[in-house]
């Protein structure tokens, strides 16, 4: 069995190395390589043939392979179908903005959360990805499109913090000095609400921004809409977010997409201000963005300005997330597994 040597930080590299009686500054030229794009060991020039073929026996690197790209003809913004080295594939999605070029990236292959709205559930959970896996859709959309990364957002395919582990060792390395060094600060993590992970997170103390995927202030309108809501509750979640942003001092966002005659009534908009007043949070509205499965639909936008016009009566930090890739599907909530194996 082969070791996923994209996965390991360089310090871990170097001491697998030492065992193998090599010296230990080859653990940052190997790092360095792995984070450069390279697909083989051969390509790493600077190490000695023989080195590079005791490391093919015993590692393996990740490196997808574009399935297919789409590039949005109202925007600029590009999605990525990529397909992975076991034949699964996922999506990713850059976005073009005046303050740098973002990228959304998944976490699983699949998800098992089962959100109504979203179309990354639509049958289930497949397996997590590896923390390279996390890395490559960073590098390789920045080595592909010839645009550099500025910005992350774990809001792709899957629930982040369903995958724990790997997720917080792509953080490390994505934010390590010799690898992509893109600050904690630049990472967005969106979470439909585990509590326990969330708590789990807030331990850590990074500094990357925390939005949560709300979309429903009580539990009725919340558990018709998100599974997970039935093991919680609003409050808990709630809680649990202060005590959150007790531990790290960063504000929270809580994203909200606006459904017509589900989550959109003033009765929902003045309990949300209710639960949220006075706790610095901003609200995200977003326009629900059809899936061809589902039967829910955006809000009016008539039903919209009334929302925002009570959560700013009450103070509440809010902003309406402008959509970019509608006609290549690339919006919020219609990422999915796609074209898996064809």
């Amino acid at each position: 069995m082969k070791t996923n040597i994209k996965s390991m930080l360089p310090e871990e590299i170097k001491e697998d190395l030492v065992k193998m009686g090599q010296p230990g500054f080859r653990g940052e030229q190997i790092f360095k390589w792995l984070h450069s794009g390279v697909r083989s060991f051969d390509e790493m020039s600077n190490l000695p043939k023989s080195l590079r073929e005791s490391l093919d026996e015993k590692y393996y690197i990740t490196a997808p392979n574009v399935k297919r790209k789409q590039v949005s003809r109202l925007d600029g913004t590009i999605k990525y179908l990529w397909e992975l080295r076991d034949g699964n594939c996922v999506e990713s999605v850059l976005m073009r903005y005046e303050h740098g070029n973002t990228v959304c990236i998944s976490s699983q292959v699949g998800c098992r959360m089962g959100c109504a709205f979203c179309a990354s559930t639509i049958g289930g959970l497949v397996r997590s990805l590896e923390a390279s896996e996390l890395i490559d859709q960073v590098m390789f959309t920045q080595l592909d499109s010839g645009s550099k990364i500025s910005n992350i957002v774990l809001m792709g395919i899957g629930e982040p913090l369903d995958n724990f582990d790997n997720v917080m060792r792509f953080l490390e390395l994505v934010n390590h000095p010799k690898g992509l060094n893109i600050g904690m600060r630049h990472i967005s993590l969106s979470t439909c609400g585990l509590t326990e992970k969330v708590d789990k997170l807030g331990d850590y103390n990074i500094q990357l921004t925390l939005s949560v995927s709300l979309h429903g202030p009580d539990d009725e309108t919340r558990s018709k809409i998100m599974p997970v809501n039935r093991s919680c509750g609003v409050d808990k979640l709630l809680d649990t977010c202060w005590n959150y942003y007790k531990k790290t001092k960063r504000r929270i966002s809580f994203e909200y997409a606006m459904i017509d005659g589900v989550n959109d009534t003033p009765y929902h908009a003045k309990l949300l201000a209710q639960k949220l007043r006075g706790t610095g949070s901003h609200v995200n509205l977003i326009p629900l963005n059809n899936v061809e499965e589902s039967p829910l639909r955006p809000s009016t936008p008539e039903n919209l300005r009334k929302f925002i016009s009570i959560l700013e009566s009450a103070n509440i930090n809010v902003t309406v997330r402008r959509k970019l890739g509608g006609d290549i599907d690339a919006s919020c909530g219609q990422l999915r597994r796609k074209a898996m194996r064809d």
